[in-house]
């Protein structure tokens, strides 16, 4: 007779297949193994969660674990969409939002490991979140589920893989940040901003940005709102990744000339000359930005008109 995971009766010890929890005891792996068992009832799946996301950084192999035992990525997304009835209208508490950031952390644990991000994008997983990043209530519970939302798509761009950028290309992820960008907090909005950055970052996902007006425009002002508000309020945190994405944005010719005109006199002025004088790699992206901005570039007569026109 089989447990619900799929586990022989002699479970937690794994059966051929499983992942082992490598440099764990033997009493922290049955812990383990025990708790991803427990994810799959309604009545154990709350403290679960939440031994579980405490131990996600000291278990390497979590995330391999996590997705193949039976009916554990099931149950976490059975989390997140139990709370979607609670979003609209905005009726979250505190305790529902820890309950389901827990299950958020366990996915960004498993769209952070080489073994499970691929397939993790192939079952569109981060969809599942995309509701969250719509929310625009200020409350604390809200921000937090937000924040840690952004953190799975977070995890899912750091490795600069070109795969992770075509798939977000397809979905609504960049409107979805700017709108973080221009009201979230500010830890949520470094986030959001890490993700445009790095998908700029990526040939396709610049191109992709400047192929029309439309969407050039609309990251162009967002980002020229973010360097007035933080002029007011600085940053070096923040100011870093958006200095970053306009430096990128000046590496497509037609953008280079839209900035030209749009660039904020903040980020010409001196105005973050003091937030920024420990910070060498900004201050040298900034002075690269400059000098592009400065180039003159050679119009190619097959090109597409100027993204200002």
């Amino acid at each position: 007779m089989m447990h619900q995971l799929g586990q022989p009766r002699g479970f937690p010890h794994p059966h051929p297949g499983t992942p082992q929890l490598a440099g764990l005891s033997d009493v922290d792996r049955e812990k383990i193994y025990a708790w991803v068992l427990e994810l799959s009832s309604p009545e154990t799946r709350e403290h679960a969660l939440l031994e579980l996301s405490k131990k996600r950084e000291v278990v390497p192999d979590l995330a391999p674990m996590l997705w193949h035992s039976f009916g554990t990525i099931a149950a976490l997304l059975q989390e997140i969409v139990n709370i979607y009835p609670v979003i609209n209208p905005p009726n979250l508490t505190a305790h529902q939002s820890n309950r389901v950031c827990n299950a958020l952390a366990l996915l960004q644990c498993v769209a952070s490991h080489p073994e499970t991000r691929s397939v993790f994008l192939q079952a569109h997983i981060p969809l599942f979140l995309y509701p969250f990043l719509h929310t625009t209530s200020k409350t604390r519970p809200f921000e937090y589920l937000r924040l840690t939302s952004l953190g799975v798509v977070g995890a899912l761009v750091k490795t600069d893989e070109t795969e992770v950028i075509t798939f977000l290309l397809t979905t609504e992820i960049i409107p979805l940040c700017l709108r973080i960008m221009e009201s979230g907090s500010e830890l949520s909005k470094t986030v959001a901003t890490f993700i445009l950055q790095k998908i700029l970052l990526d040939e396709t996902g610049l191109s992709y940005i400047c192929q029309t007006y439309e969407r050039f425009s609309h990251v162009a002002m967002i980002l020229g709102k973010m360097v007035l508000a933080l002029a007011k309020d600085q940053s070096a945190r923040l100011l870093k990744h958006v200095v970053r994405c306009y430096l990128r944005l000046s590496d497509n010719p037609r953008a280079r000339e839209a900035l030209r005109q749009c660039l904020p006199d903040q980020l010409k002025d001196g105005t973050f000359s003091t937030c920024l004088k420990d910070d060498a790699s900004t201050k040298r992206w900034l002075s690269q930005l400059m000098k592009n901005l400065q180039e003159q570039t050679i119009a190619d007569p097959r090109s597409m008109p100027p993204l200002t026109s």
